[in-house]
């Protein structure tokens, strides 16, 4: 039986918008073995992607009640689901593999998982990446939008923040495994910002350190400082994380920088370097772009438009003032999904797979 229900598992995740492709070396099923008991495993396939208390489960999946919210509850420590406490009631919810299970293993990794992610790393990025609507979208440093923009909520760090209540940063998923594999990273490892909607929902949290909204901005300007790119989930509500990532590290930046996928976040803005003004000294290409487009020239530096993400990093440390943040044509942006859900059911649609069953 546990093979079988490990298999389960796989067929679930992997019809689940977001995949989890079979590799020929199975490195996929060790994953599972790895984080999931049997027990765990079964149940997890009875759950949906909206949330559910465990007596909804109970009824609609007929699992009885007794002991079922405890094993959901060790099940959302473990990191192989999402569970929240609203108001005294705890509900739960199924993950894809990521955004999801891969990024709450951030405290449970240990060197053989790391090994095992980054193994199964191309076979799942090239999929996944690859594949529209985008998982990440950018999020600029603000103070470089002009002020002719009128940027959107979802393109302003100070929305997301100013919707949450409550606030906690932890380690990065990335960094830490590639701190595992003896390969680290020299910027800020605790840099991942989770956002929720209402006051508490981080309270008592055994990983995690919680912070107020004025903490969340001084992280937010740390990161910008370290030349950290501002990633969000590629909706138009409904933010509840800010990722702030290194090219060297970061799965989503790393999709672009290594296998070349150069659509893998969605981004409105570009940057472009006046040459005139520029004074070639290089502190943007060699110290601030993540994702290699800045070309060194004869006397002046440029930006390659279609590998630019428009993060903003370049402009603040320039010291000419020769690099200006771009807004796209019309033509050229794509509106972002409404919310999860409908997330889910474009990238569904795109993969032309049916989730009905697990709505």
């Amino acid at each position: 039986m546990p093979a079988d229900v490990y298999a389960r598992l796989a067929k679930v995740l992997d019809t689940l918008p977001n995949g989890f492709p079979a590799t020929e070396s199975g490195i996929e099923i060790k994953l599972l073995k790895k984080i999931f008991r049997p027990e765990d495993a079964q149940l997890f396939c009875d759950l949906r992607l909206n949330w559910e208390t465990a007596q909804q489960i109970s009824e609609r999946t007929g699992r009885p009640l007794p002991g079922l919210e405890a094993h959901l509850n060790k099940m959302r420590k473990r990191g192989q689901i999402f569970g929240a406490n609203v108001g005294g009631v705890k509900i739960f919810k199924m993950l894809p593999w990521a955004f999801g299970i891969f990024e709450f293993q951030v405290h449970h990794m240990d060197r053989e998982l790391a090994e095992m992610c980054e193994e199964y790393a191309e076979t799942y990025g090239k999929q996944f990446f690859k594949n529209k609507p985008q998982l990440m979208q950018v999020v600029p440093i603000e103070q470089e939008i002009q002020a002719t923009h009128e940027a959107l909520p979802y393109e302003k760090v100070s929305s997301i923040i100013e919707t949450g209540q409550s606030f906690m940063v932890q380690d990065c998923i990335c960094k830490k495994e590639k701190w595992l594999l003896d390969n680290p990273c020299d910027r800020p490892l605790e840099v991942c910002l989770a956002i929720a909607p209402v006051e508490g929902v981080f309270d008592n949290r055994a990983y995690g350190r919680q912070l107020t909204r004025e903490e969340a901005y001084a992280l937010i300007k740390e990161c910008e400082e370290k030349a950290l790119v501002h990633l969000t989930w590629n909706v138009e509500n409904g933010h509840f994380f800010i990722c702030n990532c290194c090219g060297c590290c970061c799965g989503v930046l790393r999709s672009i920088n290594e296998w070349g996928i150069s659509e893998a976040v969605n981004s409105n803005y570009y940057a472009e370097i006046d040459p005139e003004a520029c004074s070639a000294c290089g502190t943007c290409a060699d110290e601030r772009c993540q994702v290699n487009a800045i070309a060194e020239g004869d006397n002046a530096y440029s930006v390659i438009k279609e590998k630019c993400i428009g993060c903003g990093l370049c402009i603040d440390t320039c010291p000419s003032e020769a690099i200006q943040l771009i807004r796209k044509q019309d033509a050229e942006i794509v509106p972002p999904p409404k919310d999860e859900m409908d997330w889910y059911e474009k990238r569904a649609k795109i993969r032309g797979i049916d989730i009905s069953q697990y709505k």
